[in-house]
């Protein structure tokens, strides 16, 4: 059975899922740091942006039930059945928080973290307003934290070729967010968060534009997941994207 392709981040679902505990940590921070700035750039209340914050944490604990498919995976492939099932984890990780008693907005935006603009996301297909801003500003994070983050089959993209993948796909994301994420993206206080982030040491050091530069001034310049490297497809290098983006994964 052909193996299922997933978006942004490695050639098979399989490579997405080979990630760490540790890494799986990092990303949280980042998701929920670049979250809550986010939704401060939109103006929501200060009680929004904390369970904007706290959902960009807890947005994967869902993988935690399905750890055996998702931390420290090795073999080489990944059937289209265990795809579905670990794209379950937000679904999962809605039912975990619940039985938490975590808030209604909370548990909401992780179960709709992976819905797509255009209604190609999952796990219930919804497009536009329907998908809670919550979730809206959680999918451009949690893609963008991706990008920027080392991953065992390709080295982070800077975040200006980041940014322009994430151009390529808009379709997935709301316009207001993803034009106010990037005001957001540049500043200075947002670059702070990512070194602060880096320096916590707890998985695959997440690259900014400067430190990139420094490693090809000192000749210690690594390939990276540029989008004409061939990473995602033969050709212009955006074809394979397309692919994973139209499947709803990340």
């Amino acid at each position: 059975m052909d193996e299922e392709r997933d978006i942004f981040v490695g050639d098979t679902v399989n490579e997405y899922l080979s990630e760490d505990f540790s890494t799986g940590i990092v990303h949280a921070i980042c998701v929920s740091g670049l979250a809550g700035k986010l939704a401060r750039e939109l103006g929501l209340s200060q009680a929004e942006i904390r369970e904007i914050a706290m959902a960009g944490m807890l947005h994967d604990i869902g993988k935690l039930k399905i750890s055996s498919y998702v931390y420290g995976r090795k073999e080489d492939t990944m059937q289209i059945e265990e795809t579905r099932y670990i794209r379950r984890h937000a679904q999962l990780g809605e039912q975990i928080l619940r039985k938490q008693g975590m808030p209604d907005s909370i548990c909401n935006m992780v179960l709709y973290h992976h819905e797509n603009y255009d209604g190609s996301g999952y796990p219930y297909n919804l497009r536009g307003e329907e998908i809670p801003l919550g979730a809206r500003i959680l999918r451009v994070c949690d893609v963008f934290s991706a990008l920027i983050s080392d991953r065992p089959y390709r080295k982070a993209f800077d975040i200006n070729t980041a940014i322009l993948l994430l151009i390529d796909e808009v379709k997935n994301f709301d316009m207001r967010v993803f034009l106010a994420f990037q005001s957001v993206i540049h500043t200075e206080s947002t670059l702070k968060t990512i070194i602060d982030i880096e320096s916590l040491d707890l998985g695959s050091p997440l690259k900014t534009d400067s430190s990139l530069q420094e490693d090809r001034e000192h000749g210690n310049e690594e390939k990276t997941g540029n989008r004409n490297e061939g990473y995602y497809a033969k050709g212009d290098g955006n074809t394979g994207l397309r692919d994973r983006v139209d499947q709803g994964n990340l």
